[in-house]
């Protein structure tokens, strides 16, 4: 097994990305729907729902958005600075962080797999404790660098797959990742309004899984230096 994942590397990380893009999925549709309209992966998103939070608009959150924001870009930097060291590509290092954003996920998850309806500093903490993996996650996968694949976003995705396209007078290269990373993220979505359906936490705890498997396999088919 080991061989087979090192003679690959280019597909095992992009296979590794591809899963933890559908498991992001998941964190914000439990974010979402479960922790009162707040994304923990998708930033993009937290900066409209408080852009228009400000105005008063439709009840909407402002403090759930604004920890997540602030938490994702402290595991952001927690990874660049982690990572600043080495070479791009995995690493122990990234193998580290990979297997702290699981235990994060699961850490969170623990409590709300106990808690009926958790009150809202549980939730606003759960937000932070997301906001803060995906943050790190985010990070670690960019420096693994696996072209249109970043894990947490497929805006610049789509644009990618639409402006290289065949129809629009292109070559249409690498359409297949970049489909796949948008049906996975939206797939994800699927399963974790499904997941919320059963509790809250469970569907953080297939996330934790699914992010902690993917750190094993990258770290089993890391390349190994002297």
């Amino acid at each position: 097994m080991k061989n087979r994942l090192q003679a690959h590397p280019a597909g095992l990380h992009l296979g590794l990305m591809l899963a933890l893009t559908f498991s992001t999925g998941i964190i914000d549709a439990v974010g979402y729907l479960g922790l009162d309209r707040v994304f923990t992966g998708n930033m993009t998103g937290n900066v409209v729902i408080l852009g228009m939070a400000l105005t008063g608009a439709d009840d909407l959150p402002i403090i759930g958005p604004i920890i997540a924001l602030v938490l994702f870009l402290l595991g952001a930097l927690i990874a660049g600075r982690t990572l600043r060291p080495v070479a791009a590509g995995w690493s122990g290092r990234s193998t580290i962080l990979f297997t702290v954003v699981g235990v994060i996920i699961l850490a969170a998850a623990v409590p709300l797999l106990l808690v009926a309806e958790p009150a809202e500093p549980l939730a606003f903490a759960v937000t932070g404790a997301l906001g803060l993996a995906m943050g790190m996650q985010a990070g670690a996968a960019r420096h693994i660098g696996v072209k249109d694949v970043t894990t947490v976003v497929v805006t610049s995705t789509l644009v990618g797959l639409a402006f290289d396209s065949k129809f629009g007078g292109n070559s249409g290269q690498q359409w297949k990742r970049r489909a796949g990373a948008v049906l996975l993220i939206g797939l994800g979505a699927l399963v974790g309004g499904l997941l919320l359906n059963v509790h809250i936490g469970l569907g953080m705890a297939v996330a934790a899984v699914i992010t902690l498997v993917c750190a094993l396999l990258g770290h089993i088919g890391r390349p190994h230096t002297a």
